[in-house]
């Protein structure tokens, strides 16, 4: 790893926590002596980063500190390409053409250097073999979820029978082949997973969901962990 690299991982590092990290934790996260760690440190200080601390105690990072946005390395460039790539290929009618513009962004602002790994990425996947072909506008799904409304379906089953229902919409998922809507469902009293191209039909109601986001989503992570556990 160049030293440049290495600084910038270090206020990384420094920057996802809240307490003091020693040096010893800092250089084995990084793969080097604690000599060197602290020879960095000292490199940050004279460069005014705003650390705090000393060897033994612990180093800081000054919640006030800022640095420039998008300075990312190689392989975090690679993750973002990757993502994008499979975002495009989701043929979401919002999110797919905004690949594009995002990369355009990226490339206009990384240094010179980085910016093969953006037009020339090294990862890749797959196209789709076959287009999800939905009645309801996607983009107003993502409407709902954000604005915390509940939601009226018509839906049908995978024998094609037809049932109408009101959901707490949580989260547009994307999978390889379907996109899914998450949702408590009023009538279930439960969580269910809504293929979105089986969705006849969808309103946003006059109605807020009374649970926060947060919490519902804590309450699908704990259900979905128990089916899992269910299902070995």
């Amino acid at each position: 790893m160049r030293r440049a690299d290495r600084l910038f991982q270090i206020i990384q590092l420094l920057r996802r926590s809240t307490r003091p990290v020693t040096g010893a934790a800092l250089a084995a996260e990084l793969e080097v002596s604690t000599r060197t760690l602290y020879r960095d440190i000292a490199a940050l200080m004279a460069q005014r980063v705003l650390i705090t601390g000393e060897p033994g105690f612990g180093y800081l990072l000054d919640a006030d500190y800022d640095m420039p946005p998008l300075m990312l390395t190689q392989v975090e460039l690679e993750a973002i390409v990757l993502g994008a790539q499979w975002v495009a290929g989701r043929e979401d009618p919002l999110l797919s053409p905004a690949v594009n513009a995002l990369l355009a962004k990226i490339v206009t602002v990384v240094p010179a250097h980085l910016r093969p790994f953006v037009l020339a990425p090294s990862t890749g996947v797959p196209p789709r073999l076959a287009p999800v072909e939905d009645v309801v506008d996607a983009a107003m799904l993502r409407d709902t979820i954000r604005a915390r409304s509940k939601l009226h379906l018509v839906y049908r089953d995978q024998n094609g029978a037809q049932t109408e229902r009101t959901v707490w919409p949580i989260l547009l998922g994307y999978a390889d082949a379907t996109r899914m809507l998450i949702a408590w469902c009023e009538a279930r009293q439960d969580f269910r997973h809504f293929r979105t191209d089986r969705i006849a039909a969808a309103e946003a109601l006059d109605a807020r969901i009374p649970q926060s986001k947060a919490d519902l989503h804590r309450r699908w992570e704990a259900w979905r962990v128990m089916q899992l556990s269910r299902s070995r």
